[in-house]
Parts: structure tokens; sequence; C-alpha cells
């Protein structure tokens, strides 16, 4: 199973469709990624992220629901520790 977590680009380096590079927020943290999957992408876009690879573009809305989700997976898992 695969876990892709969603992210903003905030700045992309290189035009070469196969080397293009985005620094990624993911809630502040950002990361780098690359593009080769999603040509299309651009600054502001939100894409889902696996192993250092944007492998597609989502709406914001997608992104903050997904965002919700992990962060009740969270909330739930550290209940079940106490």
């Amino acid at each position: 199973m695969c876990l892709a977590i969603p992210g903003e680009i905030v700045e992309i380096t290189g035009a070469d469709p196969l080397t293009r590079m985005a620094r990624v927020s993911f809630g502040g943290v950002i990361r780098e990624a690359s593009l080769a999957y999603v040509p299309e992408a651009k600054p502001g876009d939100y894409v889902l992220v696996h192993a250092g690879f944007a492998l597609q573009t989502i709406d914001e809305e997608e992104a903050r629901r997904t965002l919700e989700l992990f962060e009740q997976m969270g909330g739930a898992a550290e209940e079940g520790a106490e």
C-alpha cells in the first residue's frame, strides 16, 4: 500500500519535464519532489507526493479533506495508545 501526502507547490526549478523539481509545503514543512509525473503542475497547485515524486495534482479542497482525515487518524491512534 502506498500513502501519498498532499502538499502545495511553492517553487519550481528546472525546465526539462523529466528533471523539474518542486519545493512543496506540507503544512509549513518544505520538501523537494520530482514533477516528472505531473509536467503540468505549477506553483500554487496541490499535489500528492510519495517517495519524493508528485504523482498527481489535486484541488485545494481535496488536499484539505485528506489532511483533516490524517489528523483524525493520528488523534485516534493517540487515544488508543492511552
